[in-house]
């Protein structure tokens, strides 16, 4: 996230008397906030009325907080620009935790806004009294408390520098209601106090040299990408030095559309559910050079067995990072732009020095050979559904392939979730969203409103399962009647799928609590006709909708076209699909990647050259 995305629209104005909650509403705008998701309530109420004149802010009425929440961090994933979010006190802002958490575990630039008892009032738990901040301090990158209408403007103009520059994270600015009702003088710009905040963008350059000596060297590397690269707008250089190079690219859940997943450097997502041959790679790799990821306990598997061969170079822009769960040869801290920039420089000095005498540095063929062969022996894929029944695979696939690599798509989570990743072709960046460190069950709905509100010429779906989407699918009224029309594919297995993989796989197929449904349970048909419960159909036209439903193959093709062809209203297709597909590769939780599955009981076999 550049610092540009976070600097205040041109305002200069000259003293100006107000309210606290007309500054607010003034400071919003001057930071270049447009979109705010939110719903009124007590505390908040005095900055509805001023909100209710502003030509330059949209608020958006959400259901619930917690879709306000996961909204703006749509808008913020889809955009590249700050969320908003707003909510009133006690429950309204407890109701924010969830998404809070959510941006924070996945580093998105979001500012909640909320409502605040008056300030004589708090500690005496007076009515819808919290102490949000104290909830969120582990959950958000930095909260303000305001309760002097003076410091409105500073702290909305700080709290959004926070938010968007460094690390990118959620900040959340509680204010008093007795803050919002008094007199002020509104004065813009401000000057921030933030002596003790100042991100390293800049990396070292002994550390680059370092880095690019070690690539050179190198024999097995993998260019180890996370979300970081995504978040620094650093997709053009990151596709520079891999093709510099010529050094194989893995890219994370959160990195997915970073590097094109079509380009035949592109070895897939390593991690619990990536493709064998990223997973392999890495454990094989002699250097990891890691580029804005962290390590993340799902990709490394059992972290003592992680690329035992390998010298690891990491750069990420947050040095709490560095060493937490690998150590670091080369360690570099500053924005990922940056850090590749200057890594092309000196890997093409290397390359220079490697040509004029005449050795073999920069030599990966034989790496490839190993690598393409993993590729073509194990392929990601599917087996076929039952005769006449949808695969949930085939679906996500058709989907991607029908739609394309310009739209956004937003998953819930779970097996949806991991199909979604496999199949659909992520070319471009800010085209997949999605809840990765928190996992987020019901995030779907309304990161596909908030992304949608942000790009509105864009088509954006939503991947979700019939579990997930039965935690925030009231957000369709929302975009019912604010027109955004997003369009929703529920993955419809009758239950709460990777858990009841899960219990397939380790529990000896012991299905507690995992059946969504009042049909047969273990008939691997999933819902039966007339046994559904909701019927989404149903619901989703009562919630102002178009609404399709597909169970058989040979309709696929067409539902999907007719859902493309309506765009006057959100459109929601319920895609019944068999109960009993499983998302293959796997590594087992707490085991070695080298324990990894390509499908149920097929372990590879990748010999000991590297032992």
């Amino acid at each position: 996230m550049t610092e540009q995305a976070a600097a205040p629209a041109p305002h200069h104005a000259g003293p100006e008397p107000m309210t606290g909650a007309q500054s607010l509403i003034r400071s919003l705008e001057a930071v270049g906030a447009d979109t705010v998701f939110g719903i009124p309530g007590g505390a908040i109420l005095p900055a509805y009325d001023p909100l209710m004149d502003s030509v330059k802010v949209r608020h958006i009425l959400v259901r619930h907080e917690q879709g306000a929440g996961h909204a703006a961090t749509g808008f913020a994933q889809a955009t590249g620009r700050v969320g908003v979010c707003m909510a009133t006190s006690g429950p309204g802002a407890t109701n924010l935790v969830t998404p809070l958490a959510d941006a924070y575990m996945d580093s998105v630039p979001v500012v909640a806004i909320t409502g605040q008892v008056s300030s004589k009032a708090i500690g005496t738990d007076a009515f819808q009294e919290a102490d949000i901040c104290g909830i969120t301090m582990p959950i958000t990158k930095h909260n303000f408390l305001v309760t002097d209408a003076d410091e409105i403007p500073r702290v909305i103009a700080e709290a959004f520098h926070i938010a968007a520059t460094g690390r990118p994270g959620p900040v959340l600015v509680d204010i008093a209601k007795d803050a919002l009702q008094a007199r002020t003088t509104f004065r813009w710009p401000v000057e921030a106090q933030l002596p003790g905040y100042r991100p390293v963008t800049k990396p070292h350059a002994k550390q680059i040299r370092e880095a690019a000596k070690l690539l050179a060297a190198a024999k097995r590397p993998v260019l180890y990408v996370g979300g970081g690269v995504l978040k620094a707008n650093a997709t053009a250089e990151l596709r520079i030095l891999a093709e510099l190079t010529g050094a194989p690219v893995v890219t994370t859940l959160m990195a997915l559309g970073a590097f094109p997943d079509s380009h035949d450097q592109h070895l897939g997502m390593p991690g619990m559910h990536g493709s064998v041959a990223a997973v392999t790679a890495l454990q094989k790799a002699d250097l990891l050079f890691a580029l804005g990821t962290r390590f993340d306990d799902r990709v490394t598997g059992k972290l003592d067995t992680f690329a035992p061969h390998a010298k690891v170079v990491h750069a990420d822009i947050d040095p709490a990072e560095i060493g937490k769960n690998r150590a670091a040869d080369v360690p570099i801290v500053g924005d990922a732009r940056e850090i590749i920039a200057d890594l092309i420089v000196a890997v093409q000095q290397e390359q220079a020095a490697a040509q004029a005498a005449g050795d073999r540095r920069f030599d990966y063929g034989q790496w490839w050979e190993q690598l393409n062969a993993w590729r073509k022996t194990y392929p990601l894929g599917y087996d076929a559904a039952p005769e006449g029944m949808l695969s949930p695979q085939q679906v996500i696939e058709r989907i991607g392939q029908k739609v394309g690599s310009d739209a956004i798509y937003a998953a819930g989570v779970g097996q949806h979730q991991m199909w979604a990743s496999q199949f659909i072709t992520f070319d471009k960046p800010a085209t997949w969203l999605n809840s990765g460190g928190a996992g987020t069950m019901g995030y779907a709905v309304p990161a596909a409103m908030g992304a949608k509100a942000g790009c509105p010429d864009a088509q954006v779906w939503a991947i979700d399962g019939d579990g997930c989407f039965q935690m925030t699918n009231q957000e369709l009224v929302t975009c019912a009647l604010n027109n955004i029309p997003i369009k929703v594919a529920i993955i419809n297995n009758g239950s709460l799928g990777m858990v009841r993989q899960w219990q397939t796989l380790f529990y000896n197929q012991r299905y507690s609590n995992t059946v969504l449904h009042d049909g047969p349970e273990n008939d691997g048909k999933g819902p039966a006709a007339g046994t559904r419960i909701p019927d989404f159909v149903k619901l989703s036209e009562a919630m102002g909708c178009h609404a399709l439903r597909c169970e058989r193959p040979e309709d696929l093709d067409a539902v999907i076209e007719k859902a493309m062809a309506l765009n006057d209203a959100p459109v929601v297709i319920d895609f019944i699909v068999h109960q009993d597909a499983m998302v293959w590769p796997m590594v087992p939780a707490g085991v070695s990647n080298d324990e990894i599955l390509a499908a149920r009981d097929v372990r590879p076999d990748f010999g000991d050259e590297n032992d």
